[in-house]
């Protein structure tokens, strides 16, 4: 697909991290931008940093994306790109020792349906609403393209560590989603893929480096190559990449330093 200013994009938690990331590549690379995320204040800004428009939406909420991407569309155009790096997540070992209580407990239930519902459910609805749009647009290319659908997952979904069993399920669950899907919408010429980051320098992390720096230099020390955190924008330059190359479909990209998560 042809990156230029006649393409519109949606990509959510676009507010900060690796979201804020994808935004500012598509932007640079002329793109028109609707940034979805429930920060109104650093929404907002990313969106006058890169002159596109923020549209306040809960992932979680069918209503609330819906409005999004009326509001996007609105603006900008039907989205042909989609870049989807929100979620709602928990964490908590299956049976650990509550020491409080002095007996075992289980994670509850709930926790795990909401990571579900925040991560595989909500991934789910994002792609559907973009591609039910996508499906009635005209071809942009010689393939009969209409669209690129980048889902975020996880290294851990894997091999996911210690108190990840929600975490890396939902983010399993977008692996297993990648390629159906793209079967799905082949004949309407929509693909789909999914990035797995390893561990990245995104808000959180940088907590952790100015807070514990012991911690953040073990974090950095356990990649294979090259031995620090992936920096925001090396995940934006792939986001480009896979919108740019029509031949990736179906397909979970690894982004990691070849890091291999160890149980804790």
């Amino acid at each position: 697909m042809e990156i230029n200013s006649s393409l519109a994009a949606v990509v959510t938690g676009g507010s900060s991290g690796l979201g804020r990331a994808s935004a500012l590549a598509l932007a640079a690379a002329g793109v028109k931008v609707a940034i979805f995320d429930i920060n109104d204040a650093a929404g907002q800004t990313v969106a006058d940093e890169i002159g596109g428009i923020f549209c306040n939406v809960d992932i979680m909420s069918e209503d609330s994306v819906l409005a999004g991407f009326e509001k996007a569309r609105a603006a900008h155009g039907q989205e042909r790109v989609v870049v989807h790096c929100a979620m709602v997540a928990g964490g908590g070992k299956t049976v650990g020792w509550d020491k409080e209580n002095n007996c075992f407990k289980r994670a509850p239930t709930a926790g795990f349906e909401r990571a579900m519902n925040g991560i595989a459910v909500a991934s789910y609805r994002i792609a559907s609403v973009a591609a039910l749009g996508m499906a009635g647009a005209e071809p942009l290319n010689e393939d009969g393209e209409r669209g690129s659908i980048i889902l975020t997952s996880s290294a851990a979904s894997q091999d996911g560590q210690v108190g990840q069993v929600a975490y890396g399920s939902g983010k399993g669950a977008v692996n297993s989603m990648v390629l159906p899907m793209a079967r799905d919408l082949m004949d309407l010429g929509i693909r789909v893929n999914a990035i797995l980051p390893g561990t990245f320098a995104t808000p959180p992390m940088l907590m952790v480096k100015e807070r514990a720096p012991a911690v953040y230099a073990g974090l950095e020390a356990a990649v294979p190559f090259p031995k620090r955190l992936g920096k925001p924008d090396e995940f934006g330059s792939l986001v480009l990449e896979l919108v740019r190359n029509t031949y990736f479909n179906g397909q979970c990209l690894r982004l990691d330093g070849a890091i291999r998560m160890p149980p804790k």
